[in-house]
């Protein structure tokens, strides 16, 4: 366990539990120590082997070793927060017993400077272990890039294999369309034959499309024609039936009126007779 010199600490300023928990967190440091000692010293992975497998000395490592080491990082920054929360607790008492002295500004000078100097230690001290949190993730920076190459010149051959196959597979692309190509040269004077073919095809289907509609065109309006001129014949009809009507009511009307007119003329011939047979009677 290494020595850690504190400067003018006494437990007596101190509270018991926090005296306790002080002492406990001191100890975890030393304890933990030798760990990172193991972890920092771990040889690299050997490029002979897989690159999923650990490195070889790391059989008899925990296998959560660099959770160790983090959480060893973690309980010495704790160990210094909590130094810093002491340190500043014992300034506070210090501060407050100097009011009950006779020199008192001696006091609290004396109280500022070990509060000082134990807060530059601790900033010494949260500077190297800032450098050793800083050192070990470029080591695992380190450790990732040679996995990540070591995995990359692993897949070297497979990579040059898939190569030559894509090679090769474009290499037959450009054969197939060279063939295809010279197939399609050979064929152009039939394509044409067949083009010119369905040209003809296309033009005389067209020509009687054309006729077709215009044939159409020439029945409608040949049945528009022959609908207007219906149309016109049943008007006619209509005004001559009416035409007709008209001169039979006239008719019947004028021989009403000479049957009237007979009639009345009959009646006076009958009077005038009997005027005549009575005045022969009275002869």
């Amino acid at each position: 366990m290494p020595f850690i010199h504190l400067p003018n600490f006494r437990l007596s300023n101190v509270p018991a539990a926090a005296a306790v928990s002080l002492l406990c967190v001191l100890c975890a440091i030393g304890a933990g120590a030798p760990e990172r000692a193991l972890a920092q010293s771990a040889k690299p992975i050997d490029p002979g082997t897989s690159v999923t497998a650990r490195p070889l000395d790391a059989a008899s490592a925990p296998a959560n070793a660099d959770d160790a080491l983090k959480a060893g990082f973690a309980q010495r920054q704790k160990v210094l927060d909590r130094r810093t929360e002491e340190n500043n607790y014992r300034y506070g008492v210090k501060q407050h017993d100097c009011y009950g002295k006779f020199f008192v500004n001696h006091c609290l000078d004396n109280a500022r400077n070990e509060m000082r100097e134990t807060r530059q230690q601790i900033r010494q001290e949260q500077l190297a272990l800032d450098d050793e949190q800083r050192a070990e993730r470029a080591q695992q920076r380190d450790q990732q890039a040679a996995i990540k190459q070591a995995q990359y010149d692993a897949e070297a051959p497979q990579r040059a294999a898939n190569e030559k196959a894509s090679q090769q597979s474009f290499e037959e692309k450009q054969r197939q369309n060279a063939l295809a190509a010279a197939q399609r040269n050979a064929e152009a004077p039939q394509r044409a034959a067949n083009q010119k073919a369905y040209d003809q095809k296309q033009a005389d289907y067209q020509k009687k499309l054309d006729e077709a509609r215009a044939r159409g065109v020439q029945d409608a309006q040949e049945r528009d024609q022959k609908a207007q001129r219906y149309e016109q014949k049943q008007q006619e009809a209509e005004q001559h039936r009416v035409e007709v009507e008209a001169r039979q009511k006239e008719a019947a009307r004028k021989a009403q009126e000479k049957a009237q007119q007979q009639e009345q003329e009959r009646q006076e011939q009958l009077k005038i007779q009997q005027q005549q047979q009575q005045q022969q009677q009275g002869k």
